[in-house]
């Protein structure tokens, strides 16, 4: 299910729906304009998207504390109800989410999620979309603009352009997204599990050789298949000695990984380790991939670990090690939702946005309270997920963009000008280059 079609649950964001933003603000002087008569020929038949807007429109009514759009006009001309408003604003925000402290904490956490909706512009002018930087960077009013209210009342404002008043309502919604990511992590002390996880790894399953924190590093020196880019062979060097980084072939990669020690069975095996806790932006990116406004149904990966060895054989011991680890720190772990590829086959991820076609070893391990995300690589598995077409994780992160059309839901055609389609194909022709290169 598309973000952007009819059964998107993102009603109030889409440009071609009945709260979309026009060229010009309506005239809410009157109940019956041109545009709520074009609004009742376009929509009245399907009555699940008028039942939508009369929920989002109900709840605009209660934040502003009015009851229709008639009473807009005046309202943008009180500063003192505006004041007030701001302050009954804060205080229903915070009942809603379950936010505690006094009212400077309140606006402050509500400034959190206006950052956090930020930051998911942030995130694509960066990565995915850097290209296009200029193209969809924020307005500097909406990018420094935090109360919902005044982010509200910008939508109503015929001063301000088109592209400004969609971007105050986009930052809205994504800060609404915001604010259920927090108060689900509030309520699962994702943070404490966190931390708790960050203990049992340095206490009972790295090696006591080394020290917390401490890693050795490696190379991972490739050969890589001139039509697919697999890796073909792969040698671990201790040190850039024995290879003259001036001189690679083309099909030729070195890959530095950071590894850290576990002991099995006496014997200390190196392993690669990332271990990541997703940030509210990437959260938000998910849930509107999935169309899904309820983190605990949308995000199951909020704790993950990925690890890196040097063949299957220690693959098999780092899950054993992890079990008996676990009764170390007197758990039992099960591991779920199992998933093996690393000799062939494809991942059958419950999202549409999994990339099937990754060799791995997936499962959740649930162990003291928690439910951690474990994706487990050979070298050889990892320089695919690393360089390999159509597998690599940047052109991944391009395809899931656009073709869960978050990139035409959060940049219309018709505000910022750009053909999604084509920015696609020359986004991964351009990270295709970068990685080969």
């Amino acid at each position: 299910m598309s973000v952007n079609d009819d059964q998107s649950i993102f009603l109030a964001m889409k440009q071609d729906g009945p709260l979309r933003v026009e060229d010009e603000v309506s005239h809410f002087e009157q109940r019956f304009t041109p545009r709520s008569r074009q609004l009742i020929r376009d929509f009245a038949s399907d009555q699940t998207t008028m039942s939508k807007y009369r929920a989002v429109r109900d709840h605009v009514f209660d934040l502003l504390d009015i009851d229709d759009f008639t009473q807009v006009p005046a309202l943008l001309n009180q500063a003192d109800k505006i004041h007030k408003l701001h302050n009954r604003c804060y205080h229903l925000l915070a009942n809603l989410y379950g936010i505690s402290g006094d009212a400077s904490e309140i606006r402050s956490q509500i400034k959190d999620y206006a950052l956090s909706a930020d930051n998911v512009i942030t995130y694509l002018k960066q990565h995915v979309l850097a290209c296009y930087s200029s193209h969809i960077e924020l307005s500097n009013e909406i990018e420094t603009t935090h109360s919902p209210i005044d982010l509200l009342l910008i939508q109503f404002n015929q001063r301000f352009h088109k592209k400004i008043r969609f971007e105050a309502k986009r930052k809205l919604v994504l800060m609404s997204l915001a604010a259920s990511i927090d108060q689900r992590e509030r309520e699962t002390d994702i943070e404490a599990k966190f931390a708790s996880f960050l203990s049992f790894l340095n206490d009972h399953v790295w090696s006591p050789d080394l020290k917390i924190g401490e890693v050795e590093t490696a190379y991972l020196h490739s050969l890589h298949d001139p039509q697919s880019f697999a890796c073909e062979k792969v040698e671990v060097l201790n040190c850039l000695d024995d290879i003259s980084l001036d001189h690679l072939g083309e099909r030729e990669k070195v890959t530095l990984i950071k590894r850290r020690l576990f002991r099995y069975n006496g014997r200390n095996i190196p392993i690669y380790v990332s271990v990541r806790k997703k940030d509210p932006a990437a959260k938000i990116l998910k849930l509107l991939r999935k169309n899904e406004k309820n983190p605990a149904v949308a995000v199951d990966d909020e704790l993950g670990l990925m690890a890196v060895l040097n063949s299957r054989a220690d693959v098999r011991r780092f899950v054993r090690h992890l079990t008996r680890s676990a009764l170390n720190a007197e758990s039992i772990m099960v591991l779920e939702d199992i998933s093996d590829t690393l000799t062939g086959g494809e991942y059958k991820g419950s999202s549409g946005s999994s990339n099937s076609k990754t060799p791995m070893l997936k499962f959740f391990a649930r162990l003291g309270g928690m439910r951690v995300e474990f994706i487990i690589h050979t070298n050889s598995s990892y320089l695919d997920y690393r360089y390999k077409r159509d597998v690599a994780h940047e052109e991944y992160e391009v395809r899931r963009l656009f073709d869960s059309d978050v990139a035409s839901f959060l940049f219309p055609e018709d505000i910022y000008h750009l053909d999604m389609q084509r920015i696609r194909e020359k986004q991964l022709a351009n990270f295709r280059k970068s990685i080969e290169s």
